[in-house]
């Protein structure tokens, strides 16, 4: 039992730092995950929920901390935008299956004892490397904003003031986190787990991650069939391209987690259906062209509306 609690917190990770720890935390173990409330929650946010859902399995109570500050001080819009995308924000985790405590980023960094850390960690972090920090986070680094040094000063307090032993994160976000670590003994931040998860490409191609600041390169967790369909059958997946293909991630980081296998129909006259039960079956197919890109496309658009559907429902 208690391995198979392990395997559950260490599965499709890109990487884990404190990995020895795993079995002593997770009798006690609590984790979080931070989400910059902006734009629409995308299949990019859905690898980390799928995350806190093996967490979650495994007996580990989820936080869920909505950035509203962090947001803000990114440049993501101004205080009532922030605000009103909060709501939203909160509706949808909500919607997606999580037994999560779900907490407001303000609701506890405006305190004395939160801001004194963020200050102490600010006389020892140069401007350079706050910036290097946030390189895969900031929008805008090359005209970076004070404001967006800050803001990494802050997730780092934030892993001590919500008192965790599990960080979920996305691997844009370890340089933070890493900081952090290299700084701990000046606020006294406690030893944790970070679980570091592979981010999804942009549905257009050779562009960086998928992300809702960019029209069509992502899938929304509220999309319709329609749409979904729309988007997959326009997204990149030249055949036999297993780098940076944001088909076949959505397949390894989302399909297969969630359903632990992955059936193929194909019409009669190019062969028969294609069943797949581990994601390196699929990826070698794809590579030597025995399953073709436009039957990979619409078995991946089918199971996403299998995945969307009530959560769409569910969202009130």
């Amino acid at each position: 039992m208690e391995k198979d609690r392990t395997e559950l917190v260490k599965r499709n990770c890109a990487e884990i730092i404190g990995e020895d720890k795993i079995k002593e935390y997770i009798k006690k173990g609590v984790v979080y995950c931070g989400y910059e409330c902006s734009g629409e929650i995308h299949l990019g946010h859905l690898v980390t929920i799928l995350k806190l859902l093996d967490l979650q399995k495994a007996g580990i109570k989820v936080k869920i901390l909505l950035a509203d500050w962090h947001t803000w001080l990114n440049q993501k819009g101004n205080w009532d935008f922030v605000n009103q995308q909060l709501k939203s924000w909160e509706k949808g985790f909500k919607s997606v299956g999580l037994n999560a405590e779900i907490i407001k980023g303000t609701s506890f960094q405006r305190k004395p004892e939160y801001i004194d850390d963020v200050l102490k960690l600010a006389l020892d972090v140069t401007v350079n490397r706050g910036i290097r920090a946030m390189q895969q986070v900031a929008r805008d680094i090359e005209n970076a904003k004070i404001s967006q040094i800050i803001y990494p000063l802050m997730q780092i307090v934030d892993v001590k003031a919500l008192k965790v032993n599990f960080v979920v994160a996305g691997t844009d976000q370890r340089k933070i986190y890493m900081l952090g670590k290299d700084l701990s003994s000046r606020i006294n931040l406690q030893d944790a787990v970070y679980l570091y998860t592979p981010l999804i490409p942009s549905l257009r191609g050779a562009e960086g991650k998928m992300s809702s600041s960019v029209k069509e390169s992502f899938v929304s967790i509220r999309d319709t069939k329609e749409e979904i369909k729309r988007k997959i059958k326009g997204a990149y997946c030249k055949q036999g391209d297993v780098l940076n293909n944001p088909i076949l991630a959505v397949c390894k980081l989302i399909i297969f987690p969630k359903f632990g296998k992955m059936d193929i129909k194909r019409d009669k006259k190019f062969g028969k259906d294609m069943n797949f039960n581990n994601y390196e079956e699929l990826e070698k197919a794809f590579e030597s062209g025995e399953l073709h890109a436009l039957d990979l496309k619409n078995a991946v658009a089918d199971y996403l509306e299998e995945i969307l559907a009530p959560i769409r429902k569910n969202w009130k």
